[in-house]
């Protein structure tokens, strides 16, 4: 897989997960404006993976503003640095000198079989990798986005934050017509980091643990100021966990489609459960979650990386 993220708290687990886990094959990472700016996520990527002892998968720096209008990051909840909480003071790798969307084509197409791009930020640099580079598209098995929701959003009435972000990204991606798979808010706002998983951290004796620990305090902290959340909610290494045990969320089939124009629905993902407007299914879409096991997935790869 290749991980195209914004670290960001929840997409540093996601990149743990990918890491950690003996089934996952991390090609590369690749970073985007988002949670922060970009050269903040593409710091924040070098750190997590330094810190889990990965050294021999190239990070690469993309895009760092959206196809259109401004970038709106967002400190209110990842802080001024992306991951602000612990001390994050960690020699880091150099990024290797080509743009997300060069990377990433060099990967899918060296590969020996199909590629699953997982996208936790805005899908900037994504939507770019199609436009420029349609002939990668048969190395592509899937791409697994976290984003969007079948409910409400968090950024606007009902707009999620990675999609609200880039819109006209998101719009791109959906009318591919290759393999997608949403991870919504409707699913991860089912997965709060409780104290007893940020115990489950502090206990496992490690660095590394301490940190994810210390994460998702800060985390849990501007979750509960900014939207009252007793516990947060941790969107992004859920996109990881569906690669790697499909079983652990289910998806449906079903037509969607990003709001562009809405004046207050700009960045909505319409999802057509419900097959009312009568267009083909174009993503499978979470709708159910195994809480349990996704947490014993994600817990079990940080203590694996054991540092």
């Amino acid at each position: 897989m290749i991980v195209d993220c914004d670290p960001g708290h929840d997409d540093a687990l996601a990149l743990l997960l990918a890491a950690g886990d003996p089934r996952a094959r991390l090609l590369g990472v690749t970073t985007v404006a988002g949670n922060q700016t970009l050269d903040k996520t593409t710091r924040n990527a070098l750190r997590v993976l330094a810190l889990a002892g990965v050294r021999d998968v190239p990070v690469a720096a993309g895009c760092d503003r959206p196809l259109v209008g401004e970038l709106t990051v967002a400190e209110d909840i990842h802080g001024a640095s992306g991951l602000d909480g612990p001390d994050l003071d960690v020699p880091v790798a150099e990024v290797v000198g080509v743009h997300a969307v060069e990377l990433m084509r060099r990967l899918i197409t060296d590969a020996a079989e199909p590629v699953t791009v997982v996208a936790t930020g805005p899908l900037t640099n994504v939507a770019l990798l199609l436009r420029r580079h349609p002939e990668v598209m048969p190395g592509i098995g899937r791409i697994v986005f976290m984003g969007g929701s079948t409910e409400r959003g968090n950024t606007t009435p009902y707009g999620e934050f990675n999609i609200v972000t880039d819109p006209e990204a998101a719009d791109i991606v959906l009318r591919s017509g290759l393999p997608l798979t949403m991870i919504g808010l409707n699913v991860t706002h089912q997965a709060p980091a409780t104290g007893e998983i940020i115990d489950e951290f502090r206990g496992m004796g490690t660095r590394l643990g301490a940190i994810c620990a210390e994460l998702m305090m800060f985390f849990a902290a501007t979750y509960h100021r900014v939207f009252g959340f007793e516990h947060p909610p941790v969107h992004d290494p859920i996109a990881v966990a569906r690669v790697l045990d499909p079983s652990i969320v289910r998806t449906v089939a079903a037509p969607v489609s990003i709001e562009l124009a809405g004046a207050f629905t700009r960045g909505a993902t319409v999802v057509d459960l419900h097959h009312r407007t009568g267009r083909p299914s174009n993503v499978d879409v979470a709708v159910g979650l195994d809480v349990d096991a996704f947490w014993r997935l994600l817990l079990a790869a940080v203590r694996a990386l054991g540092r």
